[in-house]
């Protein structure tokens, strides 16, 4: 709280001091994700619940993250684009009031339409979020910014993992309506929120100053380039949605697990891609993006194709290997497009977390609708063959230089 606190003064700090007033809102920013996502993710990690209320489908249990994730994608380039434009340094904390709103009328939803429009409501909240919040990250970042979105981004995935571990210990036993205790982690993070947004509007001033960078590349390039990393982001993430989604369906009916064992090994899968994060950002630092990049996604195809033939304990451990090494493409993928179009963090930052937030929610209608048509089994061995489309990283060029 004392760096934070040094942080809302508008004084100009000395050199000594400035390191310190940089991880203070790192710390924040990345708090902030945890608590963003981690109420986002008690929506997938409440599915059991839900699908045991309202006696729903795979497909409506696919089309309840595709309404969260088109509401993110769909919005986040406009205001990202928006941003780029205008400074609004405090739609952090009103970006935190959508997801809250979302939250409490997920919790007291009698119907799945209701659950839809909460979904919705949480997807508004995500869009506000994460360009603006990306982009406090850079500023900073004092030039490490493969490290500074590898920090925001293990706290979102942090948070992601938390939501199904206390979905277990809280939703599950007591019900859908004992969601809305976590409106106070989300009144926490309206608070963070707003401290962070006093720091940088203060910073914003001299952002804007700063010389323009020129990326030194042809416009073809550029493009070739930015559809080369949207076909890596497709791969990724319907690869992690038929896991995030269906994983603990896929325990249940595969192995007999209970629901409540699931959700705790939901919590490891995503607790090992909170802890890869951290390598992909500070390791595109030192070597560059493009190599981390490439051994991220194609370096999982070998557990990927060996996971839907594994038993219950191999199971366990291909898939902290596949978070470990899947997320720690994001941040070097984002920070390579913000390189490959300088001057553009918001929409850069809004265009991939939107894509990422879309391909994700349209994974998972596609594949609960497969789920339904054939078996939890077979979506498993289809989706095993997307992370080959990480060969694609081998057309990149070269972006930047080390850190």
């Amino acid at each position: 709280m004392r760096a934070m606190t040094s942080l809302a003064a508008p004084s100009s700090p000395s050199p000594a001091a400035r390191p310190q007033a940089v991880l203070g809102v790192l710390g924040a920013i990345s708090a902030s994700h945890l608590i963003n996502d981690m109420m986002q993710s008690l929506i997938l990690a409440m599915y059991p619940v839900l699908q045991g209320n309202f006696q729903l489908s795979f497909g409506q249990i696919g089309l309840i993250t595709l309404t969260y994730q088109l509401t993110a994608s769909l919005l986040q380039p406009v205001v990202g684009l928006y941003t780029d434009k205008r400074s609004t340094p405090y739609s952090l904390p009103v970006g935190m009031c959508f997801t809250l709103c979302g939250l409490l009328l997920l919790a007291f939803a009698p119907d799945f339409h209701t659950v839809l429009a909460a979904a919705a409501l949480v997807g508004t909240g995500s869009s506000v979020f994460h360009p603006e919040s990306s982009r406090v990250a850079r500023m900073a970042s004092g030039g490490r910014h493969g490290l500074a979105q590898s920090l925001f981004q293990v706290g979102g995935n942090t948070g992601s993992a938390l939501g199904p571990l206390l979905a277990a210990a809280v939703v599950v036993p007591f019900g859908q309506r004992s969601a809305a205790w976590f409106a106070l982690a989300a009144l926490a993070g309206i608070a963070l929120l707003t401290r962070v947004s006093s720091w940088y509007a203060h910073q914003h001033r001299t952002a804007k100053a700063a010389p323009k960078v020129v990326a030194g590349l042809p416009r073809r390039t550029v493009l070739g380039a930015v559809a080369v990393l949207l076909v890596l982001i497709f791969s990724k993430y319907f690869y992690i949605a038929g896991i995030s989604s269906f994983y603990t369906f896929y325990l249940i009916h595969h192995f007999g697990v209970s629901v409540q064992n699931a959700q705790v090994l939901l919590f490891v899968f995503l607790f090992a891609s909170a802890l890869g994060t951290l390598l992909g950002g500070p390791v595109g630092d030192r070597i560059g993006r493009k190599p981390v990049i490439w051994a991220s996604i194609l370096g999982v195809a070998p557990f990927a194709l060996l996971l839907p033939h594994a038993d219950l304990f191999w199971t366990v451990a291909l898939t902290v290997l596949i978070g470990l090494i899947l997320s720690s493409a994001f941040s070097a993928i984002l920070v390579y497009a913000q390189e490959l179009i300088p001057g553009k963090v918001g929409m850069v930052s809004g265009l991939f977390f939107g894509f990422a937030f879309g391909m994700g929610g349209l994974g998972a209608a596609v594949l609960g609708l497969l789920a339904d048509r054939t078996s939890i089994d077979y979506v498993y061995q289809v989706i095993a063959y997307l992370p080959l489309l990480g060969v694609v990283a081998a057309l990149l060029p070269k972006v930047g230089r080390k850190a």
